[in-house]
């Protein structure tokens, strides 16, 4: 299973954008009228799918959330201007939430988070609208570590965790960027991944790829770096609502993948 960091990096605490691929097992649950297969994919597998109409003209995202730990309004309004401006949908973007009570694993590996979303999951491609799903939980990942903390993390074609706990406690640190704008960012840069950027299923156009973070953008200030360094401005731009945008090479690889 390779591993995909995103980090924040504020004075001496780093946070980091997780994106992991897992293709997860088949499903076997048995239910019948229901083909699950097309997303139990590896990440970056539906990134064309993604962003053109080619087969797809609509996206239904799933977001479960645990009690206490729905997204806030503002971070969804942000992701799904970003999904409108990347994506070529012309029959809509759709976002529906629905609360599930806390599962008990924290913290949680990314196959504890398979197995949960088996569980929660109820949407899934048909006809010509794509699914996609997006947990977001009431803990931490277990690869956190005392200066280290994974915020998101995106596994499969159509799949992705936020980590609600990790990014509430963040939040309230001093001079962090409010809730809702690490949100975004977030949700934005895991779905940059499914997209298959860095070079995780979309090819690049140009040579930008981060070698020392596989799945990365080597470009100042573009919301698939690696780490960024919020003490150098960049922390600026987010508390007055300036989320980090995608740089123009990572663009030109979703333009040429079928995006806008």
């Amino acid at each position: 299973m390779s591993k995909y960091k995103y980090s924040l990096l504020l004075l001496i605490i780093l946070f980091s954008f997780s994106c992991t691929s897992d293709s997860g097992e088949n499903d076997d649950d048995g239910v019948v009228g229901i083909d699950k297969t097309a997303n139990l994919q590896g990440l970056g597998d539906s990134a064309s799918h993604l962003l053109s109409d080619a087969e797809f003209t609509s996206m239904n995202i799933e977001i479960v959330y645990v009690n206490g730990y729905a997204p806030n309004q503002a971070a969804l309004s942000n992701f799904k201007s970003f999904l409108e401006e990347r994506t070529f949908k012309p029959d809509g973007i759709n976002i529906s939430l629905r609360a599930v009570s806390s599962s008990g694993k924290a913290p949680f590996s990314i196959e504890e988070i398979v197995e949960i979303e088996k569980e929660t999951r109820t949407v899934y491609n048909a006809g010509d609208e794509i699914a996609v799903y997006i947990y977001f939980a009431d803990g931490k990942s277990e690869k956190d570590e005392e200066n280290k903390f994974t915020l998101g993390s995106a596994f499969r074609n159509t799949s992705m965790v936020i980590f609600g706990k990790t990014i509430e406690d963040f939040a309230a640190r001093p001079n962090a960027p409010i809730e809702s704008d690490i949100e975004a960012a977030v949700l934005n840069h895991e779905f940059g991944h499914l997209f298959g950027l860095v070079d995780i299923g979309t090819e690049p156009q140009s040579d930008h790829k981060d070698d020392d973070n596989e799945g990365h953008c080597n470009v100042p200030d573009c919301l698939m770096r690696a780490s960024i360094e919020f003490g150098s401005g960049i922390i600026d731009e987010i508390e007055g609502g300036r989320i980090p945008q995608l740089g123009m090479h990572c663009i030109r690889d979703l333009q040429a993948a079928g995006g806008r």
